[in-house]
């Protein structure tokens, strides 16, 4: 009989043969055996689709099935594709399928040796709950599976040795004792990583919950289906892995610019009065913002347990909400502002949009295509009703145009998308669904949230719109990145565990193909704070500054008697200090924002994306890279001063204090968190960066440069860290609001760098392209980070003006400076940006020293007189890297510090400090203002008093 069977397979197996040749079209081949099927199709050299199923099989005739979560169908197929027996081989796979048993090996054929990447078994094929085997082979570590909150609070953590497990039918909010009710979206993929750049891509296009275990060998996924369909992709490294990735699901769109800035938001603003009364406070005390967040109080009425609610009217409250269109006209003319407005999928039962839907047969059904709608009365907070069926392209384009459309036309410039697991349902309900003839809850429940979002998009589009769809998406699936949605994490809680965790999350929702993800900034659930408040906020919002899109505090307010504005909550000097920064990056984040939109590359990667055989960073969430060329370092825990940095091989520099490291692969300790009494991030740039950025001072209101003086700064700089290696970066501009620049209405600039000896260059090409209201001239500031100072500068082969202080340079239409702390600033006058710049600076230290005198320095027992300054030498303001001084004629302290830069305004103060076990602050500070003096441009440059 087995022999029978193996028979039966061969020839089942040959009834596709693919010549040798070079092939032009996708290529298939079916197998059987025992009652089963498996068909391999390749769509290019490197990336294979596998179906595996009971019965007969489809053949080879047709592509194999895909969901939506897929949105590539047009592969070109294998260059070539060879098969002997069950062995298939193209230029990148070989596939060697297991005849009796159906199993499947595959390996990368561009390895010498050819690389054993994994091998698929079916695991309980005739079963409803089956699923696949993946053997471990030479894998260590494995990323993406979309987003899980691991308890423990820990930011760090792959899947290799844990569980991916899920709601009752796959997406949920799933509450945790460390974390809060947090979101747990399904997206299948996974990136699997051994030594020497071994590693796979793995995608499952499954609609049905899944769980994974891999605590074992084999790994393990069990789901339900009748099908089983997984893609597996090869490549060198990381990020062609994850590039394929997203060219079989989509690129995401660049978001609007405003998505970049801070939105703030609370559950919830009762009426147009708090939203003013929040701005005016933000404006009042200088923090830039981009937008405000509507939660339901929007269109009100929201009624526990009636029929009579308002969920689902998508329509202003006007008696706490009039004039709508004026007032969001107003906010965008005057202080730069968007909104966002929430919505969900449930409609108040007595509502006479209810009414419509059922009519029409857009709304989800109880268990048949002919009943009536389902009526929703559990967790009912928001009343009782049914839901939209967005399973049906038609009732996504009805709600678009009938209900959408209009608050769009009226100047709504985001659409909140809230509940979207879905969080209530009927379990036994009945949709048009997203499988050929499949209608039950669970055949469509992972991908409800997905199919919301892309009739968003559809909507637009067949509107005609030139907008970007600009959406925030609580759940998700495989592809949710092309629609345009940023996801955030759900109701999270005010705690630092759970701060902790949502950076482990977004390691892997990054490698889930998500670049735009963010959190409650603060936490939703303050219920749950077990730590100090404002300590808490200071850090969510100092990370978030870092890594969210967009930067959202949240938290529910239903009392009137929280805070959740950065002016009102935590250290404001540090809020304003980490939001500034922020938005003095936008031109490097949009540009980030553009290359993923061109070519899959993240925006916030983990380490072992770009560092992938470096062990020390396999595991690691609790530092980031933005983009290649920044690392930063998660803070979150009680009372945190310092933390020690992993530094990848390579020469870095601090992007605060510009001091620069050459790295084998070793730990900075107690790198300092507090910094002239502002408390950041620690922060590296790799030797080689550039960094495009935007003037941001006090008059700076948005991301798109509004100025409350009305007054415009519109010049490039470039913070530019030097290295011997040439470097190069684009910068990307457009409009910031349409699609435009998906037809070429967009300007790139070339940004370069090199360094030769004494010698370090940095180059503005010609701009590219051009876009409406793109500026035709403007300044240049290149802003260089060398180990060094500088003697001359020249522009384009003609000398700059060498400036004393920062004071006169900024006085000045062009010339350069040593700023200091080995940082160097040059700029032109307005130029063409059709000019080529090419920026040239001679490098060269001059050695220069102080005498720095502390008077009536009195102090007790374990306690020290302290130099701190604004230059790193003297600690960069922070107290724990402050400069000892000696009491040589106490209580007069003392001490000579040398290597200052030449020509810097230096400003310091005398501080008082433990000896040991340091806070973040001085016992005690001299009194103000700051001492200052200007360094000379070489030698001893006497002494310098401060006192207390």
């Amino acid at each position: 009989m087995r022999r029978l069977m193996l028979v039966l397979a061969m020839v089942a197996a040959t009834l596709f043969v693919p010549p040798s040749v070079a092939q032009a079209a996708v290529q298939r081949v079916q197998f059987l055996a025992g009652g089963n099927y498996l068909v391999v199709e390749f769509l290019d050299n490197d990336l294979v689709h596998f179906e595996l199923g009971t019965g007969s099989g489809p053949g080879t005739g047709a592509p194999l099935f895909t969901t939506t979560q897929v949105a590539k169908s047009d592969y070109s197929g294998p260059t070539s594709l060879t098969q002997s027996g069950g062995v298939l081989t193209t230029p990148g796979l070989k596939v060697d399928v297991n005849t009796s048993t159906l199993c499947a090996t595959v390996y990368d054929t561009t390895r010498v040796p050819q690389l054993l990447l994994t091998t698929t078994c079916p695991r309980n094929l005739s079963q409803a709950w089956k699923g696949l085997s993946f053997t471990k082979s030479s894998m260590q570590n494995a990323y993406g599976l979309g987003e899980q909150f691991f308890m423990g609070g820990s930011a760090d953590g792959d899947w290799v040795g844990r569980q991916r497990t899920s709601g009752a039918f796959g997406n949920a909010m799933l509450y945790d004792t460390d974390n809060g009710p947090v979101g747990n979206t399904q997206i299948p993929v996974l990136f699997a990583v051994g030594a020497a750049n071994a590693n796979y891509g793995l995608f499952v296009d499954q609609v049905y919950k899944q769980q994974w275990d891999l605590t074992g060998d084999p790994w393990t996924l069990d789901t339900y289906g009748d099908q089983l369909r997984w893609f597996v992709m090869s490549g060198p490294d990381l990020p062609d892995l994850r590039k394929d990735y997203l060219e079989l699901t989509g690129r995401p769109p660049v978001p609007p610019k405003k998505a970049f800035g801070l939105w703030m938001s609370e559950f919830g603003y009762d009426n147009w009065g708090e939203i003013d009364t929040t701005l005016a406070g933000l404006r009042a005390a200088k923090f830039p913002t981009d937008g405000v967040m509507l939660d339901v109080d929007w269109f009100g009425g929201v009624t526990a347990g009636s029929d009579n609610t308002r969920m689902g009217s998508l329509d202003w409250d006007t008696v706490n909400f009039p004039n709508p269109a004026a007032k969001l006209a107003s906010y965008q003319t005057n202080q730069g502002v968007g909104v966002m407005a929430i919505e969900e999928s449930y409609v108040g039962k007595n509502l006479p949009e209810h009414a419509d839907l059922a009519g029409t047969g857009y709304l989800i059904r109880q268990g048949c295509s002919t009943c009536a709608p389902v009526y929703l009365t559990g967790n009912d907070w928001w009343g009782r009703g049914g839901m939209i069926d967005w399973t049906q392209p038609a009732a996504s384009a009805h709600w678009h145009s009938t209900q959408r459309t209009p608050l769009i036309n009226a100047g709504v410039m985001g659409h909140w998308l809230d509940l979207g697991e879905p969080e209530m349902y009927d379990s036994n309900d009945w949709t048009a669904g997203v499988l050929p003839g499949k209608h039950a809850h669970s055949d469509y429940h992972n991908l409800y949230n997905l199919e919301w979002a892309r009739g968003i998009a559809k909507g637009y589009a067949d509107s005609g719109s030139t907008k970007r769809p600009f959406l925030l998406a609580r759940a998700g699936a495989g592809g949710i990145q092309r629609t345009g949605a940023a996801m955030w994490s759900g109701d999270i809680g005010s705690k630092l565990t759970a701060l902790a965790a949502q950076q482990n999350a977004q390691l892997h929702m990054s490698m889930s193909g998500v670049d735009y993800f963010g959190s409650d900034i603060g936490g939703f659930r303050r219920e749950m704070l077990n730590s100090d408040l404002n300590e808490l906020y200071t850090q969510w919002f100092a990370n978030s500054s870092w890594f969210d899109v967009p930067i959202r505090p949240h938290t529910e307010n239903l009392c009137n008697c929280l805070e959740t504005s950065p002016d009102s909550i935590g250290d404001v000097p540090s809020n304003l200090a980490n939001l500034r920064q922020r938005y003095e990056l936008t031109p490097y984040y949009y540009s980030l924002a553009h290359r993923a939109h061109s070519t899959g590359e993240p925006l916030i990667p983990p380490l072992v994306y770009q560092y992938q055989n470096d062990p020390n960073v396999r595991e690691m969430g609790h530092q980031k890279l933005i983009g290649k060329d920044l690392l930063v370092g998660v803070v979150a825990g009680a009372g945190q001063r310092k933390r020690d940095v992993y530094l990848p091989a390579g020469t870095w520099f601090d992007y605060h204090t510009n001091a620069k490291t050459v790295s084998t692969g070793q730990t900075l300790t107690d790198v300092p968190l507090w910094r002239n009494g502002k408390f950041q991030l620690p922060t590296y740039a790799r030797a080689g960066a550039i960094l495009p950025k935007m003037h941001v001072d006090d008059q700076t209101m948005n991301v798109l440069g509004k100025r409350a003086d009305g007054s415009s700064r519109n010049e490039l700089i470039a913070r530019v860290f030097s290295d011997t290696a040439s470097t190069s970066f684009t910068l990307a501009e457009d409009d910031g609001a349409s699609t435009g620049y998906q037809t070429g209405a967009k300007r790139t600039t070339v940004l370069s760098q090199s360094r030769s000896g004494s010698t370090a260059t940095v180059g503005i090409a010609a701009s590219s392209g051009t876009y409406t209201g793109a500026v035709t001239s403007r300044s240049n500031v290149v802003e260089l980070v060398a180990d060094t100072q500088a003697s001359a500068v020249t522009l384009n082969g003609t000398a700059l003006t060498q400036h004393s202080n920062k004071a006169a340079f900024d006085a000045a239409t062009s010339g350069w400076y040593n700023a200091g702390g080995n940082l160097i600033v040059a700029k032109s006058a307005s130029l063409s940006t059709a000019t080529a710049k090419s920026f040239v600076f001679t490098l060269g230290q001059a050695v220069v020293s102080k005498t720095f005198s502390c008077t009536n320095g009195t102090t007790t027992a374990g306690q020290s007189v302290y130099a701190v300054g604004n230059i790193p030498q003297l600690g960069a303001w922070s107290v724990a890297s402050a400069v000892k001084l000696n009491p040589t004629s106490y209580p007069t302290w003392t001490g000579t510090i040398s290597n200052l830069p030449p020509n810097t305004v230096v400003e310091w103060k005398c501080v008082k400090r433990q000896e040991a076990n340091y806070p973040a602050t001085a016992d005690q500070w001299g009194p103000n203002p700051n001492n200052t003096f200007t360094t000379p441009a070489t030698g001893p440059a006497g002494t310098t008093t401060g006192t207390f």
